[in-house]
């Protein structure tokens, strides 16, 4: 089938190659960045960078400056302002991936949190029935109250006994003695 002359061609489009911005190496690069710009010893080496740069452009001979003083400094001042709007954005994407990780681990502490809650209510029911089962039991004390008692009254009942059976014995000694008395002027007479 012939094409028409009427339906313009589709276009090609030049297919660039996709950068995962996303990706886990780009942030760890951005937070190193970042990292660092925030550093004293970043300041350190820029500030030398500077002095070394001002120094260069303002007292070596003139054939070897590259960035002339009466120009105002312009490549100084490009790269300061290159370097300062790189270093804005790789902040930002730092503290993004700072935030994320932030909730991530507020979501595991939530949960772990829910998690003692959840085994501490279980502990108190746990021990609450422990409590009602041991309302039922002896208590060391109430066992220890509940002896005592009964020596006391082991002891009480214990003086009786031992006044009614030695009263008891008095009256076998008695009877013993008195038959035993016919008995013996018969044996001595023998």
């Amino acid at each position: 089938m012939a094409d028409r002359l009427d339906t313009p061609k589709p276009r090609k489009r030049l297919q660039l190659p996709r950068i995962n911005l996303e990706s886990e190496r780009v942030g760890r690069g951005a937070e190193r960045i970042a990292r660092f710009s925030g550093t004293p010893s970043f300041l350190i080496y820029l500030s030398i960078f500077v002095v070394v740069w001002l120094a260069w452009n303002t007292w070596a001979p003139a054939h070897i400056q590259f960035d002339k003083q009466e120009l105002g400094f312009t490549a100084l001042t490009l790269m300061l302002s290159l370097q300062a709007s790189y270093s804005a954005p790789l902040i930002l994407l730092a503290q993004n991936r700072q935030d994320s990780r932030d909730r991530v681990n507020m979501e595991q502490d939530r949960q772990r949190a829910e998690r003692n809650l959840s085994d501490t209510e279980f502990l108190t029911r746990e021990i609450a029935s422990l409590r009602l089962a041991l309302g039922d039991v002896a208590t060391r004390d109430f066992v220890r109250s509940e002896l005592r008692d009964l020596l006391e009254d082991l002891r009480t009942e214990g003086m009786v006994l031992t006044t009614a059976q030695s009263n008891q014995d008095d009256q076998e000694d008695t009877q013993a003695a008195s038959q035993a008395a016919p008995q013996a002027p018969t044996s001595e007479t023998q």
